[in-house]
């Protein structure tokens, strides 16, 4: 495996995303991710991004009976803070410090653990200050709670801010070949962009990106069909950008980078993945995994290779479609 540094850390490059053990995504049992997540760990990937809202703390709880036995200093838990949620379910925006010292707690138990390698902010709170954010969260690194901090979805003059109170190693976000710049997320206006922007700010403040949806939600495996791939109980059937009109673009464009991948000799999931590992500033990859064969994909990108003139004919296909 291929390790990157996030301050005292070595993570796996290639990373393991939790959002589908939470419950919302078609066709996942909570044995499979169990599996799952003890298969990754057998490929020596040990980065682990979860977060509380997933499946309303059903991930964070999968993730810890996957973890149960396992020497805890082999792996690394990234989870998540921030998006917090009522009786009836209805999920807001909640920075505040009582409620981090709620929220680390309440994740501690289900991860069954006694600290977080990495606590990241997931959405901003316009309702609390970044100074109580920021202080709440340097008094749990304190505690020895949480080793590190991560922001998630900021713009740089948060993040910036965020920094003026307790020390950010990583800034999380939404990038892959095809969303290079992206704008919005599921319809959520993002106010960064990540290769122009947050990759150099990476580089210059010893920051690592992390980022999401590094397959574009299983669309750069190049498996989806042009119409008809969820339903409405998948999450991803609220991503415009995977559905009607918006989709084709897209697809198009996969289909060209399918074709690149085969001439190149390498599956298209590795090669975008590839392109992703290749750039200093990225940190684990956050990659979506519900099976065994879908761990053994991701993993077995070390063993094959993207020139660079590959991964550049590549990023000339996406450029030629002008995708967000």
């Amino acid at each position: 495996m291929i390790y990157k540094s996030i301050k005292d850390i070595q993570a796996s490059a290639m990373g393991f995303g939790c959002w589908a053990m939470g419950g919302t995504w078609n066709n996942v049992t909570d044995k499979e991710s169990i599996e799952a997540v003890r298969a990754a760990i057998d490929h020596e990937i040990n980065f682990f991004d979860v977060a509380p809202v997933y499946g309303l703390g059903h991930a964070e709880m999968v993730l810890g009976q996957a973890l149960e036995g396992i020497d805890r200093s082999k792996v690394v838990i990234a989870t998540k803070c921030g998006l917090v949620w009522d009786e009836n379910k209805q999920v807001r925006n909640d920075l505040s410090a009582q409620s981090l010292i709620k929220e680390v707690e309440e994740s501690l138990v289900r991860l069954k653990t006694d600290y977080i390698d990495l606590y990241q902010v997931h959405w901003p709170d316009p309702n609390t200050s970044i100074a109580e954010t920021a202080a709440a969260l340097a008094e749990l690194k304190r505690q020895g709670k949480i080793r590190h901090v991560g922001v998630s979805n900021y713009s740089l003059a948060q993040t910036r801010e965020m920094m003026e109170g307790v020390e950010v190693a990583t800034f999380q976000g939404l990038y892959n070949l095809l969303e290079q710049n992206p704008t919005h997320y599921h319809n959520i206006p993002l106010q960064y962009r990540t290769r122009d922007e947050v990759l150099p700010f990476c580089a210059q403040n010893d920051m690592k990106y992390l980022p999401y949806s590094p397959l574009m939600q299983g669309l750069l495996t190049g498996a989806l069909k042009r119409s008809g791939n969820w339903d409405n109980n998948d999450d991803r059937s609220n991503n415009p950008k995977l559905n009607g009109e918006a989709f084709l673009p897209y697809y198009n464009c996969v289909e060209e980078l399918k074709t690149l991948a085969q001439e190149a000799g390498v599956p298209l999931p590795h090669l975008a993945i590839h392109w992703l590992v290749a750039q200093q500033e990225v940190g684990p990859v956050i990659a979506g995994a519900h099976t065994i064969e879908q761990v053994k994909d991701n993993a077995s990108f070390i063993h094959s290779t993207a020139k660079r003139e590959v991964l550049e004919a590549a990023e000339q296909i996406v450029a030629k479609w002008q995708l967000d």
